[in-house]
């Protein structure tokens, strides 16, 4: 039986570009540490604004079955938000495939899965969050180049402190965080903020989650 295990990594390279040679000998010595044995890769390059289920991750996942290994270099390479990484996982478990990523030395498996789950997954809420809006930002400043755009504080009167994190802050919003929640985050009050959104005419509208 351990020898038809399956063991698969997944690497996603968005449209920033990413030292992908760097991830896959990270995952190979992880895999060789935990005497996994061979292990097949499934890259892609896409946007993480695309959802799971329009890449080859859908693919990957349907592919896979109880006692399947998947490995990643990182959660939020999984999916575009919190939310969707929390949905694959979930799929995931119920197929009884176990789960290892790589940068938060994570596992999610069926031998310990409930004190595995309510031990680990609150405290990697925030780190996975943080990486998904650094991801979204990173990509949004290389599509404003790509197309031209000035990025940073712009030129002239009416200048506002929060001008210079006008890419982070539509990132914190198309990911669903709160208005008081960017206000606080940026030391202006709400009554500011608006203002300034208003000012900016920015699209506060979260992402749509499948």
């Amino acid at each position: 039986m351990e020898s038809k295990r399956k063991v698969v990594a997944y690497l996603r390279v968005s449209t920033v570009d990413q030292d992908t040679e760097k991830n896959e000998a990270d995952i190979l010595r992880f895999a060789n540490d935990k005497d996994f044995g061979k292990v097949s890769f499934v890259s892609e390059k896409v946007s993480g604004t695309v959802s799971w289920k329009k890449r080859k991750l859908k693919e990957l996942i349907d592919s896979l079955h109880e006692g399947s290994i998947l490995i990643v270099p990182e959660l939020s390479r999984l999916g575009r938000s919190l939310v969707e990484v929390l949905e694959i996982l979930n799929i995931l478990t119920d197929k009884g495939v176990a789960v290892y990523s790589v940068k938060e030395n994570f596992q999610l498996n069926g031998a310990d899965m409930q004190s595995k789950v309510m031990s680990t997954m609150l405290g990697l809420f925030a780190e996975i969050e943080r990486d998904l809006i650094s991801a979204r930002t990173k990509e949004g400043l290389h599509m404003a180049k790509m197309k031209g755009k000035l990025v940073g504080r712009p030129k002239g009167p009416g200048k506002s402190r929060l001008d210079p994190f006008r890419l982070e802050i539509e990132a914190l919003l198309k990911n669903g965080s709160k208005k008081s929640f960017i206000a606080e985050r940026y030391n202006v009050t709400p009554a500011t903020f608006s203002n300034w959104l208003r000012k900016t005419q920015i699209d506060s509208t979260p992402c749509p989650r499948l």
